[in-house]
């Protein structure tokens, strides 16, 4: 039988990961592990400082107090590991990861730790406004989930598909966009005078360029972006081989 792992950011008890949920089970067994609050821009992070403690609630979901990546981690390598998932699918996240937020994502990362782990992944997060529904979201959700799992997927790319607010006008296959950034510190002063900070102000602009991902949800298109842990800039090789021999006395020296 098909095993979707499913988590997100949002925590356990977010609506994004129960429609989800709900939507992936006529496919296969579906197994949540999740958060147990908001991990949001959690990123990449794993937990190694402290001991982390994991919470069966009822039959196939599982509570972790860490992170996103912590979660696929210890569902994999710990309550999966003579079952392996087939697939690992993150969200549904309440906000989009559109274009450079993808690096702070821990709906993301939660599904880049999938693919680290040699099991095909994909994240979904949703654009939210006035009327919105997680329901066509999620009926999408799990008609993806089901052709992917039919092909044989490259576990080493991770599929980000964002939803627009309203009723889908398609479906485009696009590249990550280009945030611009603004002043994103708050200063402000406690009741004793103290300065303390908020990071984050004005929400970001995008720069305005077709077949991105933004572009694609600004005109009421579902995004699928693929991404991949390979982060060389291979064009850049070529360029800076030159520094082999230019630095190669100063690395004999140490």
């Amino acid at each position: 039988m098909t095993r979707i792992l499913v988590t997100n950011d949002d925590g356990i008890y977010s609506e994004g990961i129960r429609k989800l949920a709900d939507a992936l089970r006529p496919i296969g067994e579906v197994i949540i592990v999740a958060p147990d609050r908001e991990q949001s821009a959690a990123s990449h992070a794993l937990t190694l400082n402290r001991p982390l403690r994991l919470l069966m609630i009822k039959e196939n979901e599982w509570i972790v107090d860490g992170t996103p990546t912590d979660c696929v981690n210890l569902a994999v390598l710990k309550l999966l590991k003579d079952h392996r998932p087939d697939i690992v699918v993150s969200g549904i996240n309440f906000g989009p990861n559109l274009g450079d937020d993808v690096t702070y994502s821990g709906t993301i990362s939660a599904a880049f730790e999938g693919a680290l782990l040699n099991i095909p992944s994909i994240a979904f997060s949703a654009l939210v406004g006035e009327h919105f529904s997680f329901d066509p979201c999620a009926e999408f959700a799990a008609e993806l989930t089901r052709m992917v799992l039919k092909q044989e997927p490259d576990p080493n790319i991770v599929l980000n598909v964002n939803f627009p607010t309203a009723a889908f006008e398609g479906v485009r296959i696009t590249k990550l966009g280009k945030r611009v950034y603004s002043e994103g510190i708050i200063e402000r002063l406690d009741p004793r005078g103290r300065k303390y900070y908020w990071i984050g102000g004005e929400p970001p602009t995008w720069h305005q360029a077709e077949g991105t991902d933004f572009d694609a949800i600004q005109h009421g298109y579902v995004s699928i972006t693929p991404l991949h842990l390979d982060l060389t800039h291979h064009e850049s090789i070529p360029r800076l081989k030159p520094l082999e021999e230019s630095l190669a006395h100063v690395a004999k020296t140490r």
